[in-house]
């Protein structure tokens, strides 16, 4: 090849260079963008509302993949079908991930996981057992338990027919509370895969398709992804704890007991502020449960038979009966059809007994006080008993507690009789026989 030639080409380089590094084969190709958020807490419309402003975070930002993160107990019906909800809407592919070893997505959490477009566990966790149960196990209840199975039943295998998951199994966490490791799960066609870690995911499905909840196919690119964490804020995560029923239970107790205390004593502040904190927190929570208003009122019920019994003798028969109905109250506050979204046993009992020593002790306190004679000012000279100093006719002088008074009778009192103070008038004491009052 001639210089010339050479030169011409070289200039060619030159010229066309800028163009060949902006063309898309040769420019740098932006990472796939996945967003991780992490529910690991119970699900109720507080988490739910994080989950859901999460995913609508990743739609924003047009990301490739979101990560849903599960370690939860389970929690409310109709938050958890908020989240199903909020899965299918989503543009971007949604992978369910049961995730650390250990962990598990129970109850509400099962619904969550399968109706993931991709349904992942790790090794060494759980799902399922999510069948409804009923506390007290009336008969009664019977239809209305059956009635909540079924619906139960029927979404959950509606959410396994339309993921392509094993509708028969899915219908027998429901109906039999049954439980499945993550080889069982991956072996009954009831999640997608078992990866020890996100970049395991990315890996296995990077370039296959997944079928979304519209009837459409994506195709995942998310090798080498970026992995950006939503997280929750310093408020949202403290609400999120506070919107736990056992928490709001017990912050409602608390919150009773100090603003008593405040009322009872007034001036020492601080049971009044920690009692007004307690009480706001427990309300706040509760406005997002689903509350039982014959919990409700077994709980008042029991408030009021302690206080009868700090004013009766009853040998401890009304004690009793507020304990066991402030229990009861307790585990039926929260309807929900799943143990794990109401108010555990443990803590009604660790609540109802402090409770119910601390407000009996208190009351009979307050009405002991209540009931005791003053010894100070001029209450504390009624009852007192002095001796006549001159005839009272019906006046005259009496001589209480040492000191020489202007007193007052109904009737004569001869002079050095022993009467006794019924009531003050100014300066003046009214006075009576003791002997007439004995």
């Amino acid at each position: 090849m001639s210089s010339k030639t050479l030169r011409s080409a070289l200039l060619l380089f030159i010229i066309f260079s800028p163009a060949l590094a902006s063309h898309p084969l040769c420019a740098d190709q932006p990472r796939p963008l996945v967003v991780d958020i992490k529910l690991n807490t119970m699900i109720h419309q507080v988490s739910a509302e994080y989950v859901e402003r999460g995913i609508r975070y990743a739609n924003q930002q047009n990301a490739d993949a979101i990560l849903l993160e599960l370690n939860t107990p389970g929690g409310l019906v109709t938050a958890t079908q908020e989240l199903v909800q909020a899965i299918y809407a989503s543009h971007a592919p949604v992978i369910t991930y049961v995730t650390p070893s250990g962990a598990s997505a129970a109850s509400g959490g099962f619904f969550v996981l399968l109706a993931g477009d991709l349904a992942v566990m790790a090794p060494g966790t759980n799902t399922g057992a999510s069948h409804p149960v009923d506390l007290l196990g009336a008969e009664s209840n019977k239809t209305m338990n059956e009635k909540i199975e079924s619906d139960l039943a029927s979404y959950i295998r509606s959410i396994a027919q339309k993921r392509g998951r094993n509708v028969a199994l899915a219908d027998d966490a429901v109906r039999k509370s049954a439980s499945f490791t993550d080889k069982e799960a991956l072996e009954d066609k009831l999640i997608d895969a078992v990866a020890g870690s996100p970049r395991e995911i990315f890996a296995q499905y990077d370039g296959k398709a997944v079928q979304r909840f519209n009837g459409t196919s994506t195709t995942l690119h998310l090798a080498d992804a970026n992995v950006e964490t939503y997280p929750m804020t310093h408020i949202e995560s403290l609400l999120v704890w506070v919107a736990d029923p056992n928490i709001a239970f017990l912050l409602g107790a608390i919150g009773l007991i100090c603003l008593y205390v405040e009322f009872t004593h007034p001036g020492m502040v601080a049971p009044g502020v920690v009692g007004s904190i307690s009480l706001v927190l427990a309300l706040y929570a509760f406005n997002f449960l689903p509350i039982n208003y014959a919990g409700v009122l077994l709980i008042i019920t029991a408030l009021a038979l302690f206080a009868l019994e700090a004013k009766l003798t009853s040998h401890g028969v009304l004690a009793a009966g507020g304990i066991v109905a402030m229990v009861l109250g307790a585990m039926i506050l929260i309807k929900s059809p799943w143990p794990e979204a109401r108010i555990h046993l443990s803590t009604a009992l660790s609540v109802t007994l402090p409770l119910a020593g601390i407000t009996i002790i208190l009351l009979r306190f307050a009405i002991a006080a209540k009931r005791r004679k003053a010894v100070t000012g001029e209450a504390g000279m009624i009852g007192l008993k002095g001796v006549a100093h001159t005839d009272l006719d019906p006046e005259g002088s009496v001589i209480v507690h040492g000191e020489l008074w202007r007193a007052r009778a109904s009737g004569r009192i001869p002079q050095g009789t022993r009467v006794r103070v019924r009531e003050i008038e100014g300066l003046t004491l009214v006075v009576e026989s003791a002997q007439e009052t004995r």
